[in-house]
């Protein structure tokens, strides 16, 4: 008798321990946030859902149900830059053994790919904060049932980026038209050797000549270049007068140093992350002056959360937020769509993410059917920021689609590019 009570009690214990393990009986939400955490990326993607938490704990927690309970975040090094395994295992471990039950964050869509799957194959709910591939969106329309708890939520995809990307080239063209007359402009393509870069390519190589401009040539340097020297000698050899740019990793600093300091007479625009930091203009000297970027925060008013986040962030970590801590706005949709749904079972949750319509830092965040944020007037449209002697500055939408937002500047021609062609 006494033994068959002793498996009983163990029994219900066991039971107990797998219970909490899943989410049952919780004291805690622990939501892992992964990224390479060496690097900027990394470092947004954690101050972005620190501050969200923060904010969140301080108001007693989250409601599940009857319960409050606190967030506590797992911090999870991806190390993608530079080895995939390295990401596949963190996530691994941080499902299996830190038992998270929420994930986000990601930024290399080779190595947020292989993520994905893993969180999928568990069940995790994982908001993307880095990768810009529509593959990662398309698998949500091609298997719902396996992906649906992917979603989205910045940056926009690689299709509406190439579409700001254009925008941004043709604002700069435009410019070159009127103040330097220069009507049919010659570009260089100069994009990272990666997997997100590769249709931004491919795009640029069939519509430039559309556009009415010429190709100069394409060059696809390392991620982790510490010297293109060489590639902007060629531009300029090429006689390139715009450097249409798409860097997310660190050969951002080299390239836009370089530039500068061998004045090559072509105006730089595009994407590139290093130049969406405050580090930037320190990283290069000063010499990264006039660079153009696609960017997701700047001091201006996209929403009435934007200036509010922009400041309290810069405070907070004493620099102004890259796109990656949009980790901010996901915890704090995560947290709406769980309290919502007043359960933390994944499958339940995802149907209350589905009904987001969140006003956010970077714009009103809305997901589409395959789980992507949605980009267009009235959403989140993306920016494009300017150094200006020291400050980065929005010079995009300068009225497109008739948006302006409250603070933004006009563009310069660096001044080095003005003088050679004015000779």
């Amino acid at each position: 008798m006494r033994r068959g009570v002793f498996l009983a009690a163990a029994a219900w214990v066991w039971v107990l321990v797998s219970m909490a393990g899943s989410g049952w009986g919780a004291d805690e939400i622990k939501v892992g946030v992964v990224g390479p955490m060496a690097f900027t990326q990394g470092e947004g993607h954690w101050n972005g859902a620190t501050m969200a938490a923060e904010e969140i704990n301080a108001k007693g927690g989250v409601q599940v149900g009857k319960k409050k309970l606190p967030i506590k975040l797992v911090k999870v090094d991806s190390n993608e830059f530079l080895n995939v395994t390295d990401a596949t295992n963190a996530m691994e471990r941080a499902i299996t053994y830190d038992k998270v039950d929420f994930l986000m964050g990601g930024f290399r869509t080779e190595a947020v790919l292989a993520m994905q799957d893993i969180a999928m194959e568990y069940k995790k709910i994982f908001l993307g904060c880095g990768a810009a591939h529509p593959e990662l969106c398309a698998r949500v329309a091609k298997d719902y049932e396996k992906y649906k708890y992917w979603f989205r939520v910045t940056p926009i995809n690689s299709t509406f980026l190439v579409k700001v990307d254009f925008l941004l080239l043709e604002m700069v063209a435009k410019k070159m038209a009127t103040e330097l007359g220069i009507s049919k402009p010659k570009v260089a393509i100069v994009a990272e050797k990666a997997v997100w870069a590769d249709p931004i390519v491919n795009i640029a190589q069939e519509n430039l000549p559309k556009m009415g401009m010429e190709i100069a040539g394409v060059w696809r340097p390392s991620p982790v270049a510490t010297d293109v020297s060489a590639e902007l000698s060629a531009v300029q050899s090429a006689g390139a007068h715009i450097i249409f740019t798409s860097f997310s990793s660190s050969v951002g600093i080299p390239f836009a140093k370089q530039w500068g300091e061998l004045q090559v007479p072509a105006a730089a625009v595009g994407i590139n992350v290093e130049a969406q930091k405050d580090g930037f203009w320190a990283a290069t000297g000063g010499k990264g002056n006039y660079t153009l970027t696609m960017n997701t925060y700047a001091r201006v008013k996209m929403t009435d959360s934007t200036i509010p986040f922009f400041d309290k962030y810069k405070e907070r970590f004493k620099e102004a937020p890259n796109y990656t801590a949009g980790t901010y706005d996901a915890l704090h949709i995560l947290v709406q769509a769980i309290e919502r749904a007043g359960t933390l079972d994944s499958a339940k949750v995802v149907q209350e993410l589905e009904k987001t319509q969140y006003m956010g830092g970077a714009g009103k965040i809305v997901f589409s059917k395959d789980h992507d944020v949605t980009w267009g007037p009235g959403f989140v449209t993306a920016i494009g920021t300017q150094w200006q002697d020291g400050q980065n500055l929005c010079v995009w939408p300068d009225g497109w689609q008739g948006i302006k937002y409250e603070g933004c500047v006009d563009y310069k021609i660096p001044p080095w590019v003005r003088a050679h062609y004015k000779k």
